[in-house]
């Protein structure tokens, strides 16, 4: 039975705007999924298996740029106008993907998505504000919630399908279809608004060296030279100590001025989600390859395990979404424990188990997600300055795709030098798999280190 505020939201006058608002959603939401579970089909058929983690990696590493430049795009065009651009941007780079005939297309293509659909959600909820009255606000965030959940189950199932009949590129053209329905309604149902003159600069200092650090980064993985190799990781990761340095001397940030600084509550906090999430990061990239080649699965059992994950993360999220903050310390900590005790068991279960315990690793490791993620959040947002915390609040998520971008080139890097630049051996997939998963179970512990201290009881006041 649905209450009077629930009738209210979905109402013939607002359930359109609703809609707008989840497919837009929608189109960033079911991305991880769709990609992972197609990605070895792809690989198959125009190569490039040794670009594996730039897959994602462009696509996060565009929608951190995006996300940093929608507010001022808005500002600068419109609310109508800048949503159905940036609509129109994802649209292009599905396009590409779909009629990419090699890799490197396929990257710039996704590179291009990452910058339409990270513009595409910022601005959803912005359009939250125009489409429905104040009182209903707190409703349609929760509600919208409820798209990312959705997208853990009919994420594996699409890109499954198409795989599995041999058309993954069919995928793309699916989602060009949403797109330009999207910005048929964004033109139809959001106000013109005019342009504002008075913006405040991009980041374009931190964006520049992010997009240098990440591509250093995944550079690593693709020449031949392992002393270039490491040269090239090394100058990716001084890429990104650049940028929180920048970023802390500049008043056009990116993060607030304490992401770099450990003695805050900030600063622990989002070194907590940027280490947890690239620890992890390579288990949606790889992941699905794996359990294809050990094991002869079909695309979609194999994007339905690693959608574990995301399900462990949904489940858990919503068990302590009512807890009070007095023992959020505790989650926190026990969250970050169990993500370190779940990317272990994932590294040995991807590599050597069956895929009963690889989906239950999975969801462990999620579950860690689910139970801490949100009072990190909480913690890192009250610890910054009052004149900080709006700033705080949007660095949590960047700090993940950051987090995710990185992760990702890393693991590529990773993944040729053991030996998969062709595709997954499956000689070698218990050994050097393990090598794979288990070389970035370091900063899952330095995820933990910085959630334990994150979780004193002293930062609890704060």
């Amino acid at each position: 039975m649905t209450s009077p505020g629930d009738a209210r939201l979905f109402d013939k006058a607002l359930a359109p705007r609703f809609a707008l608002l989840c497919l837009g959603i929608w189109l960033n939401a079911a991305d991880t999924l769709v990609t992972a579970t197609i990605m070895p089909s792809v690989a198959r058929d125009i190569g490039g298996h040794q670009y594996f983690g730039w897959s994602v990696a462009a696509y996060l590493t565009g929608s951190i740029v995006a996300g940093a430049c929608s507010g001022k795009l808005s500002m600068a065009l419109g609310l109508r106008a800048a949503t159905a651009l940036s609509g129109a941007i994802y649209a292009i780079g599905c396009a590409m993907g779909a009629l990419a005939p090699e890799f490197v297309t396929f990257i710039v293509g996704r590179l291009v998505q990452g910058l339409g659909a990270g513009a595409v959600v910022a601005l959803c909820y912005v359009a939250i504000t125009a489409l429905f009255p104040e009182r209903l606000w707190p409703r349609v965030y929760g509600a919208v919630a409820g798209v990312w959940g959705a997208a853990t189950l009919l994420g594996p199932t699409l890109g499954g399908v198409f795989a599995a009949a041999g058309f993954w590129r069919g995928t793309f053209w699916l989602f060009v279809v949403q797109a330009i329905i999207f910005i048929g309604a964004v033109m139809v149902m959001l106000p013109a608004g005019g342009a504002d003159a008075a913006r405040s600069r991009i980041p374009s200092r931190q964006l520049i060296l992010l997009v240098l650090g990440v591509s250093l980064i995944g550079a690593a993985g693709i020449v031949a030279s392992p002393v270039l190799a490491a040269a090239l990781a090394i100058a990716g990761i001084a890429g990104m100590i650049a940028m929180l340095a920048v970023n802390r001397r500049t008043d056009d940030r990116l993060l607030p001025a304490s992401a770099s600084d450990l003695r805050t509550a900030t600063g622990l906090g989002l070194l907590t989600v940027f280490a947890c999430e690239a620890a992890v990061i390579g288990f949606t990239v790889y992941g699905p390859a794996f359990i294809q080649a050990r094991h002869a699965a079909s695309p979609l059992l194999a994007g339905y395990v690693t959608g574990a994950i995301a399900a462990g993360w949904t489940l858990c999220a919503l068990l302590v979404g009512h807890v009070s903050a007095q023992k959020d310390g505790s989650l926190v900590r026990l969250g970050a424990g169990i993500i370190v005790l779940g990317a272990a068991a994932s590294a040995w279960t991807v590599a050597r188990a069956d895929m009963t315990w690889t989906a239950a690793a999975f969801a462990l490791l999620g579950a860690g997600f689910g139970l801490s993620h949100a009072f990190i959040a909480r913690r890192t947002i009250a610890g910054a300055p009052a004149a900080e915390q709006a700033m705080a609040s949007s660095a949590v998520p960047t700090s993940q795709l950051i987090g995710g971008a990185v992760g990702a080139a890393g693991a590529g890097a990773m993944a040729n030098v053991l030996g998969f630049s062709e595709g997954i051996d499956t000689a070698l997939a218990p050994t050097h798999g393990l090598l794979l998963f288990g070389a970035f179970l370091p900063l899952a512990v330095v995820g933990f280190a910085a959630a334990w201290r994150l979780g004193r009881r002293e930062i609890a006041a704060l």
